[in-house]
């Protein structure tokens, strides 16, 4: 009777154990490796006394985009700007990197001044901290986990080949506007397209020509 107790007893411990232990995703099957996306906002501030960049600010504004390496995967923000005047110059000097201006405002540090024009960017990136990571031997592996370094080399490409890194967050919505020619294109060229083997097989001869 008290072996069987015993029993009992050290079976609800170690079922507490069990329970009571922390998660470990790496017993899975997904990756615990995954892009990671940070955002700096970088702040410009331009004088527009009379509604509009005067044409040494606007040079001022052009070298910092310029310096920024402005391009697609940043936004672009104006502050203070309520001037239509003022916010159609900065679209002006974007529009020369390819860029919009868009709605919304990042929060800034500080006050926007009377008179002047204040510039964000928001700049976002995408990488997998910690990679590569072979800190762990490959055996033995009595927990049957994954390895440290897995998922570091997908995941890791992709967040060095993605355009713009906000889409690993909340994805890309569509236009609303399509063109069935061109999403029927594909699909008609498969139908049209006679099959290679109407033309017969090709004579190929490994023997070199003399």
């Amino acid at each position: 009777m008290r072996s069987t107790f015993a029993c009992l007893a050290l079976g609800a411990a170690l079922a507490g154990c069990a329970t009571g232990m922390a998660d470990q995703p790496s017993r899975g099957v997904a990756a615990v490796n995954v892009p990671v996306v940070t955002r700096a906002d970088f702040v410009f501030d331009a004088a527009a006394p009379e509604g509009f960049l005067p044409p040494h600010e606007a040079a001022r504004l052009d070298a910092w985009f310029r310096n920024l390496g402005l391009g697609y995967g940043d936004s672009v923000h104006v502050a203070g700007g309520y001037n239509e005047n003022a916010r159609a110059d900065v679209q002006r000097i974007a529009g020369q990197y390819g860029m919009l201006v868009q709605p919304g405002v990042p929060v800034t540090a500080g006050a926007v001044a009377p008179g002047v024009v204040r510039v964000v960017v928001a700049r976002t990136r995408a990488s997998v901290p910690g990679c590569p990571n072979w800190g762990e031997p490959a055996s033995p592996n009595y927990e049957n986990r994954t390895m440290p370094n897995f998922g570091c080399a997908v995941n890791g490409n992709l967040a060095a080949m993605v355009a713009n890194p906000q889409d690993l967050v909340f994805g890309r919505e569509g236009s609303g506007v399509s063109d069935a020619s061109t999403a029927s294109r594909a699909i008609g060229v498969y139908r049209t397209t006679p099959p290679t083997g109407t033309k017969g097989l090709q004579d190929i001869s490994t023997k070199k020509d003399q």
